[in-house]
């Protein structure tokens, strides 16, 4: 029986972690690739002579080659510009149009069947670029954005009730930036919901701070975080690959759901086989429903700036 074949585009910190999690998960053969010469292949041996150590697997190369991903049935993005303190997001729309058109365009041209996750910022334009440039069917191009998200929240949470973080379940919306939505009437603590356990005041709290989860890491390391979001990447790839119809919040495409009129935006979905099998549409109160139309609304406005770059 053939093996699962992920191939994860750019060899740097969220690049390496990736598929480093990914081999220590036994997802498949992994492959890694870069424009820079030897920095892919390095960290692929690297990653390989570590196998023995934590009993994982050694299947992984690393590459300059894009022959060498043919094939892929998921492609994982993190290329790009990362962000330094005192970039936004979107500061880095320009930039990393350029570089997700490119790769995109590969791999339309070497895996036409993959499923793709994006990683790089800002997050719902080039899930939007991918989905363009590729052309494949929107359901097969996501991006990993709410499982950081909801993994930061949470962690927040647990740190606050002194709890297990495995207790936790999170339901984020909209766009990956400063106007996410997150959800405390849908996230629990063992199935309580927080509004029961904590007060309104220290939820808005956590909700800022998890908005601002992003530069937090950065102003204090001055570059982009990359364990966590190399962990959300993996996670979307397992449950695709292993089929395990996972609910996660991430960007997928909605077309009716939520009045999103045609547009990828953070929601929570289920992530098997196909990809993105069902957008999981909430009753949103008034609160909540104006909030995710003001994030819709910016992650529109960067879409059509898209268009104008491609």
């Amino acid at each position: 029986m053939a093996r699962d074949k992920i191939t994860v585009v750019g060899a740097g910190n969220v690049g390496a972690t990736t598929a480093h999690i990914a081999a220590t998960r036994g997802l498949g053969d992994i492959v890694l690739v870069d424009i820079v010469q030897g920095l892919a292949e390095g960290k692929a041996l690297d990653i390989a002579e570590a196998s023995p150590i934590e009993l994982s697997s050694p299947a992984i190369t690393g590459t300059c080659d894009w022959e060498i991903t043919a094939e892929s049935d998921i492609v994982i993005v993190t290329s790009g510009f990362p962000r330094k303190p005192g970039m936004s997001r979107a500061d880095l729309l320009a930039k990393n149009v350029q570089i997700v058109n490119d790769v995109s365009t590969k791999i339309a041209r070497h895996s036409p069947d993959a499923i793709v996750i994006v990683v790089c910022n800002p997050l719902d334009a080039m899930v939007y670029t991918a989905a363009k440039v590729t052309g494949f069917a929107k359901d097969r191009v996501m991006g990993m954005a709410g499982v950081l998200d909801s993994g930061r929240f949470s962690y927040f949470i647990a740190c606050e009730l002194g709890v297990s973080v495995e207790d936790i379940k999170c339901v984020l919306l909209g766009g990956h930036g400063d106007d996410m939505v997150p959800l405390p009437r849908f996230t629990s603590v063992s199935g309580i919901p927080i509004t029961e356990l904590l007060d309104e005041e220290k939820i808005a709290e956590l909700i800022e701070r998890t908005r601002k989860g992003g530069i937090e890491v950065v102003n204090l390391l001055g570059y982009s975080a990359y364990y966590a979001p190399a962990a959300g990447a993996v996670k979307m790839a397992e449950a695709i690959l292993r089929d395990t119809k996972a609910v996660l919040s991430c960007c997928a495409y909605c077309r009716s759901e939520y009045s999103a009129g045609g547009c990828f935006v953070g929601v929570p979905a289920v992530l098997g086989r196909n990809g993105v099998e069902k957008v999981i549409e909430l009753d949103l109160n008034r609160s909540e429903r104006n909030q995710f139309e003001e994030s819709l609304a910016h992650v529109k406005e960067l879409a059509a700036k898209v268009d104008k770059l491609l």
